[in-house]
């Protein structure tokens, strides 16, 4: 085969391997996005009624729809830890009477303050003993279909109980309050009552 004049195989090969390493640093800059976007495409396309599914939230990372995660996950000094604590809560006495099943707490850190949030399960009747017990304590509570939420505003903390059909989910936020957390997250417990 003859050679085309004017080529040289040298830079041919220093261009060759420089675009190799190209691709190689774009591939390993995409992988997160490609494992991301695979664990949503998964999790939409499951119609069997996977465990998540049907019992709710397994982990921390089940919690959170895309948006809040990425908007806690980039926040400046943020950290997550995942642990199997009491919910953190001033309605400690409602707490102990209907001792919740922690399924697991998720606590996030950061430089703008505090969010921890517990998953649980409960008595079915847990909704309407909290609605009846919580607002002596400051908490307003509202019923929305099987889900009592409870919420109080003290300066800077804001807690939230929400519970019903055997499912608990506790918020108290400390001078960090991303927009509708509390509300999503109970979301994503509820998801399958609804």
């Amino acid at each position: 085969m003859a050679r085309i004049g004017g080529r040289n195989v040298v830079f041919a090969w220093i261009v060759g391997v420089i675009c190799a390493v190209v691709i190689g640093a774009l591939a390993f800059l995409t992988a997160p996005l490609v494992t991301t976007g695979m664990g949503l495409l998964g999790a939409g396309g499951d119609t069997g009624g996977s465990a998540a599914a049907a019992d709710g939230p397994q982990q921390c990372r089940d919690l959170y729809p895309e948006a809040l995660w990425v908007t806690l996950q980039y926040s400046p000094g943020a950290q997550i830890e995942q642990t199997q604590d009491e919910p953190v809560s001033t309605a400690a006495g409602l707490v102990e009477a209907l001792a919740p099943e922690v399924r697991f707490t998720c606590t996030w850190t950061s430089d703008a303050g505090s969010i921890s949030t517990t998953v649980a399960s409960v008595g079915t009747d847990a909704g309407s003993i909290a609605a009846s017990a919580l607002p002596a304590q400051g908490f307003s509570c509202d019923e929305r279909g099987v889900r009592t939420l409870c919420s109080r505003t003290d300066g800077e903390l804001v807690e939230t109980i929400e519970a019903g059909d055997g499912h608990w989910v506790s918020t108290s936020q400390s001078t960090w309050h991303p927009e509708q957390y509390a509300s999503r997250v109970g979301n994503a417990v509820f998801a399958a009552d609804d």
